[in-house]
C-alpha cells in the first residue's frame, strides 16, 4: 500500500472579492477570510478515498506558510488525513514563496517520508501558477498525471484521465508518481464535528525551510499589482444585420 503526500495551501477564500493594496504591492489579506485552496481539497479527498479502498496506508498533509497554515492542515486532518507537516514561513515572506521552492520541499519530504504518491491541486487560486506538480515530478524523476478528472490505482500502475483542450486523454503511468487534481476529479467531503475534534489530537510536525535544505531567497520581484480594467457596457441591437454593421464599424469582421 502506498504512502501519500498531499499539498494543502491556505488562500483567500474563493467567495471573497479581492482588493488591491493602495501601494499596489499585493492584495489585501488582513481581516480577510482564508480557507484551503479548492483544488487542494479535491486532492485531499482523492487521497482519503485511496485509503478507504485500502490502496493507501497513510495520508500526510503538507503546507508551507505562516502559523495560520496549521488551520488548513487541521482541516485536512479532519477530512481524514493521518498527520501533518507544516513548514513555517513568516506572513510577509509567504507571498514570495515560489512553486520551485515548494517543489524542492516536497521532493525532500518524499525522500524522508518514503512517499509513493504525491497528490496536489492542479493550481492555487491566488497565484494560478500551475507549476508545482510538474516541477516536483521533474525533481523526483517521476512520471506525472496532471489535470486528473479520474484516477485508478493498480499494481504499481496508475491510470489517469486528464482534462485537455477539447476533450479527455487517458494515460497509464508507473507508480511512484505525481498527480494533480482537476475540478471534476471528485466532490470533497465536509468534515464532521467528531472528526474535527479528533483532528485536534493528530500530530503536526513543525519545520523550517532550512530543515529541508531550501533557501527562501526569491529571484522574483513583484513590480506592480493592478485590478483588471473595467469592461465597457454592451449595447442592444434589433437584428442580425444591425449586429453585423456594428461589428464591421468596430473592425471586428
Amino acid at each position: 500500500m502506498a504512502r501519500v503526500l498531499v499539498g494543502v495551501k491556505r488562500v483567500i477564500d474563493y467567495a471573497v472579492k479581492i482588493r488591491v493594496k493602495p501601494d499596489k504591492t499585493g492584495v489585501v489579506t488582513d481581516g480577510v477570510k482564508h480557507s484551503m485552496n479548492p483544488f487542494d481539497e479535491i486532492a485531499v479527498e482523492e487521497a482519503i478515498r485511496l485509503k478507504e479502498k485500502k490502496l493507501a496506508k497513510e495520508v500526510i498533509a503538507f503546507s508551507c506558510g505562516p502559523q495560520k497554515s496549521q488551520e488548513t492542515i487541521r482541516t485536512a486532518l479532519a477530512m481524514g488525513a493521518d498527520r501533518g507537516i507544516h513548514v513555517n514561513v513568516p506572513e510577509k515572506e509567504a507571498a514570495k514563496v515560489t512553486p520551485r521552492q515548494i517543489s524542492k520541499m516536497l521532493a525532500k519530504l518524499v525522500e524522508q517520508e518514503k512517499i509513493d504518491l504525491v497528490i496536489l491541486g492542479k493550481q492555487s487560486i491566488d497565484g494560478d501558477n500551475n507549476q508545482t506538480a510538474q516541477m516536483t515530478a521533474a525533481l523526483l524523476g517521476w512520471p506525472q498525471g496532471t489535470f486528473a478528472s479520474e484516477v485508478t490505482i493498480g499494481d504499481k500502475k496508475a491510470t489517469v484521465v486528464r482534462e485537455i483542450d477539447g476533450g479527455l486523454e487517458t494515460v497509464e503511468i508507473d507508480v511512484p508518481a505525481v498527480i494533480s487534481a482537476d475540478l471534476r476529479l471528485n466532490e470533497p467531503r465536509y468534515a464532521t464535528l467528531p472528526n474535527i475534534m479528533k483532528a485536534k489530537r493528530k500530530k503536526i510536525a513543525k519545520m523550517a525551510p532550512k530543515d529541508l535544505g531550501v533557501e527562501m531567497k526569491s529571484d522574483l520581484e513583484v513590480v506592480d499589482v493592478a485590478e483588471p480594467p473595467v469592461r465597457d457596457a454592451g449595447i442592444i441591437v434589433e437584428d442580425v444585420p444591425e449586429l453585423m454593421a456594428k461589428l464591421k464599424d468596430a473592425g471586428a469582421v
